[in-house]
Order: C-alpha cells, then structure tokens, then sequence
C-alpha cells in the first residue's frame, strides 16, 4: 500500500503470483476480475464508529434515550476494535460487546429516564457508563 492509501503494482503483481500458485489455472480463468481493496484507516474506523452509534440510538429512539461517547471512549473504541486485516468487523463485535452491552444493562437497570442519556467515558483504561439525567 502506498503512502496515499493507493495498491501498488508491485502489490498488484504479488496478489497475482499468489493466485496463480493456490489455484488451478480453469478457476482463474473463471474469474471476470480480482478486486483489491484497500485496508480501512483509523479515520474510516472513527467514521464508522459514528455511524453505529447513530444506528445505536435510532433504535433506542422509541425510549426517548440516548448514548454518547466521550472522545476518550471513542479513540479507546477506535483503538481496541481496528484490525487492518479484518475491516469493520472486529469493530462492530467490539461495540456490540462493549458500548451496547453497557448500555443495556444500564436500561436494564431502571436508572433512566424518558429523555435521559448514556455517557460512556473512559475510567481505568475501561469503558464505563453514566446516566446523565435531562
């Protein structure tokens, strides 16, 4: 990968030799085309992040609560859930785990209010909730 995120040739050509010596020349030639992506950046990771925080709280819309991560929760999010390898993946397992499961048990806890919020900071090197009341 280049400096400016692009897949050099030299990338391009090794992916190809690869190729070559895994599978058997009929499957390649089945092949319309070999599509390369890019690894995703800690700044794609920090948008995705928002995205699913904001699908976190339409869902949570029907309560009339909310969830909000500090900068700190979201940088550790960003930190413990980026893996170059594996994409979104490892993050969307981590946020379920984490931030949702925090705030459900929060919800479950009967601590909130009609229009109260959820605010995950960071305590201890951990993620940690707090109702904060409207």
């Amino acid at each position: 990968i280049a400096e400016d995120g692009s897949i050099t040739e030299d990338a391009r050509s090794e992916v190809q030799n690869l190729l070559r010596a895994s599978f058997r020349p009929e499957f390649l030639n089945r092949l319309d085309e070999i599509i390369l992506f890019k690894p995703l950046t800690k700044d794609n990771i920090s948008h995705i992040v928002d995205l699913a925080l904001l699908d976190l709280n339409k869902r949570l819309a029907d309560r009339d609560l909310h969830v909000v991560l500090t900068d700190e929760a979201k940088q550790l999010v960003i930190d413990r859930g980026y893996d170059p390898m594996y994409g979104a993946r490892p993050l969307k397992r981590y946020l379920q785990k984490s931030v949702e499961t925090l705030a459900a048990r929060i919800i479950l806890g009967d601590q909130l209010g009609m229009g109260d919020s959820i605010e995950i900071a960071v305590e201890g090197n951990e993620l940690v909730g707090h109702v904060m009341k409207n």
